[in-house]
């Protein structure tokens, strides 16, 4: 992964066509190792997560273009300097919870500003918040029991200024700041240390999202809820002795 690292870091200082196309042999090798570890990542985090399934989940599910859309943005630079990885149910453009490995060296866009970890539900429907909402507003404290179980985890907090119209009636100052959220993740930061340490990369941060699964498992149920009506839920699919 340290040659990845390296890749994006040079193109940061590089960031322009003539440069990448003289290096496209290096970033097709700098892909192909990142590939290599998405599908090993998948194939980790379905062990312990029954919402993902390697059998269903390709690496092109899970992964980014390195070609910005520049279209409507003020920075021309054609290339993004990072890359990233979100293993969850349905791949990267779906509303379930999932888990997101970002890997950005110090000379980059600062997109994220660093290497992080996410796990969460980023930029919901109205109709999925609406869900993880009503399931706060009855049984709050699961989400907090699973946010505090995310060891090294810290909840990303962008929230309304007040609790939104129809949960006024809830009392408990708690579950009031959990619905004034506009989407529910957490973050962890990673260091170079830890991200180029010996051993299995993939299985390293497969443990560390392992601390963020009743959290998803929290939010995936709140949107099984919002999707019923729109065909069969996963949870009308799931093998209960599993999700127990």
């Amino acid at each position: 992964m340290e040659y990845v690292y390296n890749f994006l870091a040079r193109l940061a200082k590089n960031n322009n066509r003539e440069w990448f196309e003289a290096h496209k042999d290096e970033y097709l090798a700098a892909k192909e190792i990142f590939d290599n570890f998405t599908e090993e990542l998948i194939k980790e985090i379905s062990r312990w997560d029954p919402y993902i399934s390697q059998r269903k989940l390709s690496v092109a599910d899970c992964t980014y273009r390195i070609y910005r859309d520049i279209r409507f943005s003020p920075d021309k630079t054609p290339y993004k300097t990072h890359m990233g990885c979100f293993i969850v149910k349905g791949g990267k453009k779906s509303q379930y919870s999932g888990y997101y490995f970002h890997m950005e060296p110090p000379e980059s866009d600062n997109f994220l500003g660093g290497n992080m970890l996410y796990a969460g539900i980023y930029m919901p429907e109205t109709k999925v918040i609406a869900s993880i909402r009503d399931e706060i507003s009855v049984n709050g404290d699961a989400l907090i029991k699973a946010i505090n179980k995310c060891k090294g985890f810290v909840l990303q907090y962008n929230a309304l200024r007040r609790v939104p119209k129809g949960y006024e009636n809830v009392e408990d100052e708690g579950w009031r700041n959990l619905i004034k959220l506009k989407e529910v993740s957490v973050c962890s930061n990673m260091s170079e240390n830890f991200l180029f340490a010996p051993g299995n990369l993939a299985k390293r941060v497969s443990e560390r999202f392992k601390y963020c699964k009743d959290l998803s498992r929290f939010l995936n149920r709140c949107v099984d809820y919002a999707m019923e009506g729109e065909g069969t839920t996963f949870l009308q699919q799931l093998n209960p002795k599993r999700w127990l």
